[in-house]
């Protein structure tokens, strides 16, 4: 009984220990998620905005190897037991990830193309001596780690956010296209949520108030633009829309 009890103790550490890595990693994907972010809104403004979109490629590529040290872990385990501490982190990957496939392409990335640069590859030499050499001296892995759609589904709706501010920096820089293309797509993302209903996780539904306010902020400056548009000076509608913003939310208790 008690070698059963010190192995079972043993056993209870090793997963706390895991735990607590993955959530160390998970903090880290968040944070670096949410720089990639910050740069990404420098797009609009940036006289060269090719150099941003390669720097927020790199960015993403240091959150991906994070996200393959949680493969690694996540190695012969339940992915599922160990997913509230990876949750935050990807949903924070999914939003920084998507803001940047919009920005690039003008539509939405799907899980499925999430998934696939979460696949990756190695060769480990083998370090064992006590075996018969051969040619083959490099063994090939893989590891992947899928975004579950609960995950997908809440950085998408995260995504939203930074959609409405990227509206309102753009129409301060002079764009007055951008907010109506932001609005049709935020209309589509938010169709789509509320086919859910409240037959989705609850997480969702909860996210589905908060997108709804991205998009009437993103249809209220494009009916500023379109009834006031030309009587304001294109420098001063990013405080016009601004000051919006912010009664809507006094309004509304936020």
């Amino acid at each position: 009984v008690m070698i059963d009890s010190a192995a079972f103790q043993l056993e209870l550490d090793t997963r706390h220990d895991k735990y607590e890595r993955l959530v160390k990693l998970s903090r880290d994907i968040t944070i670096e998620s949410k720089r990639t972010i910050f740069l990404l809104h420098r797009f609009t403004s940036a006289p060269n905005g090719e150099e941003i979109l390669n720097e927020s490629e790199v960015k993403l590529d240091a959150v991906r190897r994070r996200i393959k040290q949680v493969a690694q872990e996540l190695i012969g385990e339940d992915m599922y037991q160990f997913h509230r501490a990876i949750s935050p982190g990807l949903q924070e990957y999914v939003e920084a990830v998507s803001f940047q496939y919009f920005i690039k392409t003008r539509s939405l990335i799907s899980v499925e193309e999430i998934n696939k640069q979460l696949i990756f590859t190695a060769e480990d030499r083998e370090e064992t001596t006590n075996t018969t050499s051969n040619s083959h001296d490099k063994q090939p892995h893989t590891w992947s780690l899928k975004v579950t759609p609960v995950d997908y589904l809440l950085g998408v709706a995260d995504l939203t956010g930074e959609l409405m501010r990227l509206c309102i920096s753009s129409v301060g820089n002079g764009d007055i296209d951008t907010p109506f293309e932001l609005s049709q797509f935020l209309r589509q993302i938010y169709d789509g949520f509320t086919f859910i209903g409240n037959t989705g996780p609850y997480e969702v539904s909860k996210k589905l108030y908060t997108l709804k306010q991205s998009l009437a902020k993103v249809e209220n400056a494009c009916y500023t633009l379109k009834v006031r548009g030309s009587e304001i000076p294109k420098h001063m509608l990013a405080d016009v829309f601004s000051t919006k913003t912010e009664l809507i939310d006094q309004e509304e208790g936020l």
